[in-house]
């Protein structure tokens, strides 16, 4: 997001329309002469190689510690749709991919950028059901075959690609499809506790199978308590690493869906105590735009010696940017 939000729409779309994937839809396609629909797609993953690019670029003259950049997943439209997906099988096309991918790839690794991937919700790898696994599988790989090009999934946790631990069968569901997925795709894989179903806990089960995310906000949503960096679990997260410096997840509830009516933003929120107000935790799930909380952000910022913080905020860079200030202010006073 450009710095500058008070700007046109008009003016903000040229400028940030450089830096973020384009898209079209199944319905249009299908509606389209097939000659019209492969071109519309081919054009739409040619501006996408190409945004990405733009945006590793532009995230290599940050700060060091602001080098981190998650990669939207639809940079190739309909990739595992049926009756559109030959088009990405064709050698040809394939070859482009490659060559647009490596440049990615290329210039992320000399410019020290940290990429990631993360496949929606509906990439359930422990769903009780076989043909969920099975396109869900099919979902995985698709972002693996995107790292492959860029040169990634070669060693362990060269780059992640995050999913949440979903579906009825848990721990032993991830377990069980993890022999089916490619090298690469097992180099890069990543497991994150989940606000509502499957917490901490659980996640810790796989802590010997893969490398796991802990996002801090879903914790406190779902256990119902502020982890700290000390606790034995964190431990455990980082150890799944096995020697990679780890990720992890910060995000922050939206307004108004908590007391602060003031806009004080003071102090660490007492879930118990929101709850037993009648607030609901399928709403304190939703990412606030920034980060207005001095307090929660220190928190946040607690880890830091131990995990790269992604920050989920709908402001993107900005709310990223937010949090490293505060981070450089503690560091010039000594706190």
């Amino acid at each position: 997001m450009d710095p500058d939000q008070s700007q046109k729409p008009k003016v903000l779309k040229e400028i940030q329309q450089n830096f973020t994937e384009k898209g079209t839809t199944v319905a249009w396609c299908n509606r389209q002469e097939k000659s019209i629909a492969e071109q519309k797609l081919l054009d739409v993953v040619t501006h996408n190689m190409q945004s990405a690019y733009n945006l590793v670029e532009w995230v290599s003259t940050l700060p060091e510690n602001r080098r981190m950049v998650r990669l939207g997943s639809n940079q190739i439209p309909m990739a595992t749709e049926p009756n559109w997906r030959y088009l990405w099988d064709d050698p040809t096309n394939v070859r482009v991919l490659e060559a647009g991918f490596a440049k990615i790839g290329e210039l992320a690794k000399s410019r020290d950028v940290r990429i990631s991937f993360h496949p929606g919700q509906f990439c359930v790898l422990a769903s009780d059901k076989p043909d969920v696994v099975e396109r869900s599988i099919d979902e995985f790989e698709y972002h693996a075959n995107m790292a492959r090009w860029m040169g990634y999934g070669q060693q362990w946790q060269d780059m992640k690609i995050n999913v949440h631990i979903s579906g009825r069968q848990g721990a032993e569901g991830v377990i069980k499809a993890l022999p089916r997925l490619s090298p690469e795709a097992l180099n890069t894989i990543t497991i994150e506790n989940d606000e509502m179903c499957w917490g901490l806990d659980e996640s810790l089960k796989l802590k010997d199978h893969v490398a796991l995310v802990l996002d801090i906000h879903h914790h406190w949503i779902r256990d119902e308590e502020y982890i700290q960096p000390q606790d034995d679990r964190v431990k455990a997260v980082i150890d799944s690493w096995r020697g990679v410096r780890p990720a992890m997840h910060y995000s922050y509830s939206r307004d108004e869906h908590l007391p602060d009516t003031d806009n004080t933003h003071v102090g660490m929120h007492d879930i118990v105590g929101l709850l037993e107000q009648g607030r609901k935790k399928q709403k304190l799930r939703a990412h606030s735009d920034y980060y207005p909380n001095k307090d929660a952000n220190l928190w946040a910022l607690s880890f830091i010696d131990q995990f790269d913080i992604q920050c989920e905020a709908k402001a993107k860079n900005l709310a990223s940017e937010q949090l490293y200030n505060l981070y450089q202010q503690t560091v010039n006073s000594g706190v």
